[in-house]
């Protein structure tokens, strides 16, 4: 068995934004609202789960929400998110624990993507080497340093691997310095990309334009990424998913449903 079992995407909140923020120079005035999203993956040797969502009680905790989101306005308002949108919530749903989970695949860090981490205590995560160095300079606003403090737990990587059977790490930095992708073989169907923030809308793939936030203004490595991402869909016969594309996630199995 190469595959992959079950692909759930699961919607973890929601953001408000201009829309320039997924768009580089691009959609400024107009607001957009985008999911935030995260994925388990069964695999014949485990579960895995690609991103985690927001921390909850920063977005629960009036002191905490003025805190840390109040500084993003008017670009970025802060994220809506129910206490049904927790992964364990989802996992729970699921007759599972977050002791479940085997793995935690970090694309990159920033809160959206990593604040969750709160809810999975002691799990094994994956981050790459140059994503876990870049934010540890504080340059990013981002990445929120209380949710990179749990390091001990994480396994520090480089260059692309087979994360597990059917599953496997791509490298696609540009958004930030060390973000990874995902490559899923299913056991039926195309295989899947999970592009994370290489490509928040559809409209970054098929117009090749860069996220709108490029680590050191590095645009040409954002959209040479995407390019890899579309070069690698061509030769593998994948699906690119965009990480914040409402249009598009609405096309996607609604939990508990899944793609297998």
């Amino acid at each position: 068995m190469s595959h992959a079992l079950r692909l759930w995407p699961l919607l973890t909140g929601s953001h408000r934004y201009e829309k320039v923020v997924s768009t580089r120079n691009r959609g400024h005035g107009h607001y957009i609202d985008a999911p935030i999203l995260a994925f388990l993956i069964e695999t014949p040797n485990g579960r895995i789960l690609y991103d985690v969502g927001c921390d909850y009680r920063k977005i629960a905790t009036p002191e905490l929400r003025a805190r840390f989101f109040d500084p993003m306005r008017p670009l970025f308002e802060p994220p809506a998110m129910s206490e049904e949108q927790r992964i364990p919530h989802y996992l729970q749903r699921l007759g599972l624990a977050p002791g479940d989970i085997d793995l935690v695949f970090l694309g990159h860090l920033h809160f959206d993507h990593a604040g969750g981490l709160c809810d999975l205590p002691g799990c094994a995560v994956h981050v790459h080497a140059a994503e876990l160095a870049a934010a540890r300079t504080q340059r990013d606003d981002g990445v929120f340093q209380d949710e990179i403090a749990q390091a001990g737990h994480w396994q520090v990587q480089t260059g692309e691997y087979q994360v597990t059977t059917g599953v496997h790490a791509i490298a696609t930095p540009g958004h930030t310095a060390g973000h990874m992708s995902l490559l899923i073989e299913l056991p039926s169907g195309r295989p899947v990309v999970l592009c994370g923030d290489a490509a928040d809308l559809a409209e970054n793939l098929s117009d090749e334009v860069a996220p709108g936030y490029c680590w050191e203004d590095n645009e040409a490595l954002a959209i040479a990424s995407i390019r890899k991402l579309k070069a690698l869909a061509r030769s593998e016969g994948a699906e690119l998913w965009p990480n914040h594309d409402f249009t598009f996630f609405r096309g996607l199995p609604r939990f508990p449903r899944w793609r297998g």
